[in-house]
């Protein structure tokens, strides 16, 4: 990174904490363990924001927002026009991600990141365009290095600018799924074949033409090889907005709740650039995309659902955090044995 700085990321591992906690949740009005992985999540969420009465504060839902002109190469189902057409969406209040925002209240923050459209200034938009859509990354780099840092730099400021101790992040942009599969394989070292999909709805015949010219760009920036060059080489403006966004939340100790596989992909750079982001992060769910499952192993993280989702804009994320809150009030506000008066288990 030649003029942007990231943040310092440090290990929130605590072990006496981490016990301190368990003893809490193995002291609560009911079996050891009988509420499963909510315990596991509530101790998660608890360790990030260094709480054994953790409260989610304004949570964030964050949508990012690019073109990719590597979707010129035919490897999604739509055009391009669309990402513009669902930003408007998202603003109006009508896509999958607004509902559930407003269901959940969620604060819904879109960020046009560098679509190649110029939208009307409204509430609940911010425009922090660094051009009009990426380069085609089959001819060349996607970005250069200066609108690579500019990306993420635009993305750290604007997570310092949000309130609250949560953010969920969302995405669009036709393409995105291209993106975020060379970035898996160029960082985990995984096979593109296995890491490509079918994205918006590509058929048989659509998703070998779309493998094909995925191999064809791993080859050309075959020496992309370090996160931020290969983010340079092959990502996005909304990926590097977002991995901006997600550097800053983990350096604030937020919780960052990830979405499916473009949103995933952001925390994967973010987590090869500073190896405690994942610590922060919490997986919503696993998508029908099979990267996904994948970039999730490669983390070392559990999906909380698993819904055969494959929408993106943080529709999985909203989905998923109602059972944040729960685990939230299971530890804050269940009772233990002693103050409940219940009595315990027997010895065996």
């Amino acid at each position: 990174m030649t003029s942007l700085q990231l943040p310092p990321i440090d290990s929130i591992d605590d072990a006496a904490f981490a016990a301190r906690l368990q003893q809490l949740l193995d002291n609560k009005t009911k079996p050891v363990g009988a509420l499963g992985r909510l315990e596991a999540l509530a101790m998660r969420v608890a360790c990030i924001l260094g709480s054994t009465a953790p409260v989610l504060d304004a949570p964030q839902m964050l949508v990012c927002a690019g073109d990719h002109g590597l979707a010129a190469r035919g490897v999604s189902a739509y055009p391009s026009d669309v990402t513009w057409q669902m930003v408007e969406n998202f603003l109006a209040g009508g896509a999958a991600v607004s509902v559930l925002a407003r269901q959940h209240r969620l604060n819904l923050t879109v960020v046009d990141c560098g679509v190649r459209h110029d939208f009307a200034p409204r509430e609940g938009l911010l425009v922090r365009k660094v051009a009009p859509g990426t380069a085609d990354a089959s001819l060349g780099p996607a970005m250069s290095m200066a609108q690579c840092e500019q990306a993420i730099a635009n993305g750290m400021a604007l997570m310092r600018d949000l309130p609250g101790n949560a953010v969920l992040l969302g995405e669009m942009g036709i393409g995105n799924s291209s993106a975020a599969a060379l970035l898996l394989a160029r960082i985990s070292g995984q096979d593109i074949d296995a890491c490509t999909g079918a994205g918006t709805g590509l058929d048989a015949a659509g998703r070998a033409h779309k493998r094909k010219v995925l191999r064809g760009v791993l080859e050309l920036h075959a020496a992309a090889t370090d996160p931020l060059a290969a983010l340079t080489a092959l990502g996005g403006f909304e990926i590097a907005t977002l991995v901006g966004a997600v550097l800053q939340a983990a350096q604030e100790r937020r919780v960052i709740v990830l979405d499916g596989f473009i949103a995933s992909a952001a925390v994967l750079v973010a987590n090869a650039l500073r190896p405690h982001v994942v610590q922060r992060c919490i997986a919503a769910h696993e998508s029908a995309e099979p990267g996904h499952r994948l970039l999730l192993n490669y983390l070392e993280l559990q999906p909380l659902l698993q819904l055969d989702l494959r929408l993106g804009e943080g529709s999985g994320a909203a989905l998923a955090w109602p059972l944040l809150e729960s685990a939230c009030c299971i530890l804050r506000d269940m009772a233990s044995f002693e103050s409940a008066g219940v009595s315990r288990q027997e010895p065996a």
